[in-house]
């Protein structure tokens, strides 16, 4: 699973919104549509082609801005699909997450009968997706991207959700988001992590040698080459609880940001506890070099410096050997910002709605996305925890802790609430530039 060789990707046939790290700060948009006419869906398609941007473009025309477009297996069917064709693509996709709830953790709170509507019913069938550095810029992202759903009355938006990375990059607990990105084999683009071997490509891209050797696309080629799959899912975050949990479990404001660091992996800074042990570093978790070059497997095994069960070592123990293989899963995540921020020190819920849309890419849905969210964010097994899940995204019920390893005796937080909640998603498929062409062109 580690020789490497040298792969060439059809860049310019890849969307731009899988591979690239997206600029800081920036502002982007979620738009969902509903097919009702399947003639102007195909339109819709055919447009769009020749408004996403490629990831061959180092530039879009309009500067760092970019748009991208997904489709869900609902809306592949609205499109007319072939059945023989639908049936090629992962089993995961063609359920849908309303359907995968149990598996994800999306249970109580989180379970699809209380999510945000249109999400998680038969009616998302496209989503499209558009970021620039700034508002204005977004706006203008948008507008170009009009022309592509304009005057299609079998077409409708049905939902919006906008968002944004302010210039700390903190996302609403406060802390920097955004630092990992995996160096892919074939796309130029540098991984965050100097002492990770670049991945192969079909772990992110269909239609190319992923870990194990095998190559996965849905057929025909024409529609699988070059796409991927996303998952989206809009987190609710309940930063005034987070807040009292930390300042109720904690000595004094010192100590408050200490179990704030043990939670994430990470000081708020974005610094990781890997290099920065015993305070936070700012000029660390700001530079985009250092702040995600390290690896856990030889200086801490047992955790002392970085919890085993802290977030940033479920979501990728790198080289830990008790995670298995961690290659096999890794994956590609963006996690952008939703309303507006609770002001600093507030302890109170003010009723806004406020959170991360976030958004993961991978060729796997199985054992990508949904074995980290059943394995690793909501089970311990894997590093010998039993059932705890992660403190931060787990679905936690009060029942549960964390536990710091520490000398000579281990801390632990007990009576983890929820602090997020999941308020809807949806599998995707994201066609390449010439799929959707190719979908532009179905005829019945």
């Amino acid at each position: 699973m580690t020789e490497r060789t040298h792969v060439t990707l059809e860049l310019d046939d890849i969307q731009r919104g899988v591979l690239s790290p997206r600029p800081t700060p920036y502002a982007a948009t979620y738009i969902l549509f509903r097919i009702d006419d399947r003639a102007h869906g195909r339109e819709l398609m055919r447009r769009a082609s020749a408004v996403v941007t490629s990831a061959a473009d180092s530039m879009s025309p309009l500067g760092e801005t970019w748009v991208s477009v997904a489709v869900s297996y609902q809306g592949l069917k609205a499109l007319g699909v072939p059945r023989e064709s639908l049936d090629t693509f992962a089993w995961e996709f063609r359920q849908g997450m309303a359907a995968r709830a149990k598996a994800l953790g999306d249970t109580g709170e989180s379970a699809p009968e209380n999510w945000e509507p249109p999400l998680g019913t038969p009616d998302v069938h496209v989503v499209l997706t558009a970021l620039a550095p700034d508002r204005a810029q977004l706006e203008k992202a948008i507008d170009h991207a009009r022309p592509a759903y304009h005057r299609l009355p079998g077409v409708t938006a049905i939902w919006r959700q906008d968002c944004y990375v302010p210039p700390d990059e903190a996302e609403p607990f406060g802390y920097r988001d955004g630092i990992s990105h995996p160096a892919v084999e074939g796309s130029g683009i540098a991984g965050s992590n100097r002492l990770e071997v670049p991945l192969k490509a079909g772990e992110f891209v269909l239609g190319y040698r992923d870990e194990l050797g095998g190559v996965q696309t849905p057929q025909p080629g024409a529609l699988g080459r070059n796409g991927t799959y996303v998952a989206f899912r809009k987190l609710h975050q309940r930063v005034a609880m987070f807040r009292r949990y930390l300042k109720d479990s904690s000595t004094d404001p010192e100590d408050e940001e200490l179990l704030a660091a043990k939670i994430m992996g990470r000081w708020r800074s974005g610094a990781p506890l890997a290099l920065s042990p015993l305070h936070d570093d700012p000029e660390l978790g700001a530079d985009r070099i250092r702040n995600n070059s390290f690896l856990y497997e030889q200086g801490d095994p047992a955790g002392f410096t970085t919890p085993g069960g802290c977030h940033i070592r479920r979501a990728n123990p790198r080289d830990a050997s008790v995670a298995g293989a961690p290659r096999l899963h890794r994956m590609i995540r963006r996690g952008t910002a939703y309303g507006p921020p609770l002001p600093k020190g507030v302890l109170e819920d003010d009723g806004a709605d406020r959170g991360l849309m976030f958004t993961f890419v991978g060729a796997h849905l199985g054992r990508q996305f949904e074995f980290v969210q059943s394995q690793w964010m909501n089970d311990g097994v894997f590093f010998g925890a039993g059932d705890a899940r992660d403190p931060v995204v787990g679905s936690n019920d009060g029942t549960g802790d964390f536990t710091i390893p520490r000398r000579p005796v281990r801390r632990r937080l007990p009576s983890l609430p929820r602090f997020v909640v999941t308020r809807g998603g949806e599998y995707c498929f994201m066609p390449g530039l010439s799929a959707l062409r190719w979908l532009g062109e179905l005829e019945d």
